[in-house]
């Protein structure tokens, strides 16, 4: 797939899954509700991050002629997902909560921001 592509595939995913993210962060936590959606959620970012990884980095420098500083993240997230997952499958409450919260500021707010950036795809779409 080409660039574009990938990134269209990023964004139809991933802007829902930011849709559903906020409302499981606002919402009453352990209901049948909040373990569905949340199970999505976190199947739906799994797959938007590791697609990210076969996005190259268009602005800044970059490893391999591809993995840009945005890619960290990417990463960060897949690792956290399964953090995450793993933690609730214990009943470890706490560090599901924490992995999830640091999954949403980190790869929702912090990510999401840095596509908003001069030069970048979605600025362009949105600001043109």
């Amino acid at each position: 797939m080409e660039y574009e592509q990938l990134a269209w595939l990023h964004f139809v995913t991933i802007f829902p899954a930011f849709l559903v993210g906020t409302w499981l962060m606002l919402r009453r936590k352990g209901t049948p509700v909040h373990r569905l959606l949340g199970k999505g959620y976190m199947i739906v970012v799994f797959f938007s991050a590791g697609l990210t990884l076969l996005m190259s980095a268009q602005i800044g420098p970059t490893l391999f002629g591809h993995f840009g500083l945005i890619h960290i993240l990417s990463v960060w997230s897949l690792i956290t997902i399964v953090v995450a997952w793993r933690a609730v499958k214990a009943k470890k409450i706490a560090k599901h909560r924490n992995a999830m919260i640091g999954l949403y500021v980190g790869g929702m707010l912090i990510a999401g921001s840095f596509t908003l950036m001069p030069g970048r795809m979605l600025h362009t779409m949105i600001f043109g």
